[in-house]
């Protein structure tokens, strides 16, 4: 078994040694360089109940533009569960608050939030700091999200509340600008760390004769695409935590499609089970497949 994994990781770079990565131990980002602009954040959820045993997806969207800011929160795919927020400043009066509704199952939804003293990045549409967001289900306590949600939680609910396990299914990032400059951050497992991410396409303002597509994890550069107008669909595989993570990349749009739709997609994806525990025994591979994969989507649009 060892053996199969050691001819598996011949094309896999590890993250988590700096001696294992198969290119420089350096950022690949000048810090002169400017990031697009994040227009949208949607990440879903699985809330499973602690007493019922009763599973719930949840989406939580972030979204700005140059006319409007909101969060919306919606439990499946049930539009009678959906809530929604406008959070522009100019517009935004009910900072704070709470809504509670019924879903097709008879399962009680509650909503609690407070962003009256939120504060957000310029680039992104998620508040970085000062609010917090709590989502109940059935007399539980199914989410919690924001800095202040821990405290929240304590003044609101009595200890012996009962919490249920939540487990970050995927997360979908949109970008716009005409650089082609991504950062964003991850974490690939609940018991894992956040990494900071960053993909970059360097081009002839760099002095390139081709394009070149490099992407790093917390400064790491963990693979680089030369002649990326030929290599424009592929993947890699690298570990992350001790975790395979598979990293796709499709960028075909961005050279032989219309200028006012170049959109280009980034896919960071966990493997459970047998794929990625070659070398564990049985009992200890069936535990691995309970996890739940987490996958990280980065859709790329491109101005001229």
């Amino acid at each position: 078994m060892r053996d199969k994994l050691s001819c598996f990781s011949e094309n896999t770079v590890n993250v988590s040694h700096p001696a294992c990565s198969s290119y420089a131990n350096t950022a690949c980002v000048s810090p002169s360089l400017s990031p697009s602009v994040q227009n949208a954040v949607t990440t879903l959820y699985k809330i499973t109940l602690s007493t019922t045993k009763k599973q719930f997806l949840v989406t939580v969207a972030w979204c700005k533009n140059h006319y409007a800011q909101g969060l919306s929160i919606k439990f499946g795919d049930d539009p009678s569960t959906s809530f929604r927020l406008n959070t522009n400043s100019r517009l935004f009066r009910k900072k704070k608050g709470c809504k509670v509704f019924e879903s097709p199952e008879s399962s009680k939804m509650e909503i609690i939030w407070d962003l009256s003293r939120a504060k957000y990045d310029a680039t992104g549409p998620e508040p970085v700091d000062g609010f917090y967001i709590l989502v109940m289900v059935d007399s539980e306590i199914g989410l919690i999200l924001g800095d202040m949600g821990e405290e929240a939680m304590t003044k609101k609910f009595k200890t012996s509340t009962p919490v249920s396990k939540v487990s970050l299914i995927s997360r979908q990032e949109h970008y716009s600008g005409s650089s082609t400059l991504y950062s964003t951050k991850a974490q690939f497992s609940d018991t894992g760390i956040s990494h900071n991410i960053v993909i970059r396409c360097s081009g002839e303002n760099e002095g390139l004769k081709h394009p070149v597509l490099s992407v790093s994890i917390d400064t790491k550069t963990v693979i680089r695409v030369k002649r990326l107008q030929w290599n424009f669909r592929g993947n890699q595989t690298i570990f992350v935590d001790g975790l395979l993570v598979d990293l796709m990349w499709d960028v075909h749009d961005w050279f032989f499609n219309n200028p006012s739709s170049r959109y280009a997609v980034f896919m960071f994806r966990t493997r459970s089970g047998m794929d990625s525990r070659l070398w564990l025994e049985e009992k200890l591979v069936q535990k691995e497949q309970e996890k739940v994969e987490f996958s990280l989507l980065i859709y790329a649009c491109k101005s001229s």
